[in-house]
């Protein structure tokens, strides 16, 4: 099973950046442009499995960043996923609310997509499964 990354970002310009690094990296992308769309994937059967890591953004119509992430920590089977939050709130209210609504991970926009596709595949090194 190849590893798949999650990234839901309201940017149709920053999916693009990330689907393209992190498949040249050598890694499967489903990416969607809000966290309505992206939870109801997660919940239903519409994905043969469930990706090794999420990128989300912060600031998204319909559900924000913390929203979705907190949803993810709140059910068991997604709990373990890493999620990478990638927004342009670089401030440290910003960076606190998204750690405790369960980010792994905070970076700030703009962003090197090297050093995304990095910081996801060190994520899956010691991600178990």
């Amino acid at each position: 099973m190849s590893n798949l990354v999650m990234v839901v970002d309201d940017s149709l310009t920053v999916r693009k950046i990330l689907e393209i690094s992190l498949k040249r990296a050598g890694l499967d992308v489903i990416a969607f442009s809000d966290g309505i769309e992206a939870l109801q994937a997660l919940t239903s059967s519409h994905l043969q499995h469930l990706p090794n890591v999420v990128i989300l953004d912060v600031m998204m119509p319909k559900l924000n960043g913390y929203a979705f992430a907190r949803l993810i920590r709140s059910k068991p089977y997604l709990r373990h996923i890493p999620i990478l939050m990638l927004t342009s709130r670089d401030g440290m209210v910003s960076q606190i609310r998204g750690r405790i609504a369960g980010a792994n991970i905070y970076m700030t926009k703009p962003f090197k997509a090297q050093d995304v596709v990095q910081t996801v595949l060190g994520c899956l090194k010691t991600t178990p499964g």
